[in-house]
């Protein structure tokens, strides 16, 4: 069995956007680290799980997997998957797509602290976002 594994797994073309590390939306507010690790860890081997403690980030977590695989396989099987009557929302983490939404909300503040210093009247016609 292990060796029919070992050989799909090197003949498998993984679409480009997979990758090891996993981000986890409609996560419960109180689930704990030790729910985490029940839940994903069922996939394989675990190198981190980080889960949001703050305002912004309550209800999410980064899983870190060991092997693309089986980060793979627990976005197969987890997405939509129900914990405490919330779906669970699995994703395949990507940098380019987080940096764009943190350069966002960085220009929406910068234009708010302009709105709030100058008027709001005096910059929409000079500042797009």
């Amino acid at each position: 069995m292990a060796a029919a594994l070992s050989i799909r797994r090197g003949n498998a073309r993984l679409p480009p956007e997979v990758n090891r590390v996993l981000y986890v939306r409609n996560l419960p507010f109180n689930i704990s680290s030790e729910e985490m690790y029940d839940i994903f860890g069922k996939y394989g081997a675990i190198r981190q799980i980080r889960i949001g403690d703050n305002k912004d980030t309550r209800g999410t977590a980064f899983v870190v997997y060991e092997d693309i695989y089986d980060a793979k396989n627990a976005v197969d099987h987890l997405s939509g998957f129900n914990v405490a009557n919330r779906y669970l929302i699995v994703l395949y983490y990507q940098q380019a797509k987080m940096s764009k939404k943190i350069d966002q909300r960085k220009k929406e503040e910068e234009l708010t602290k302009l709105q709030e210093k100058y008027g709001s009247g005096a910059l929409k016609s000079t500042i797009s976002l």
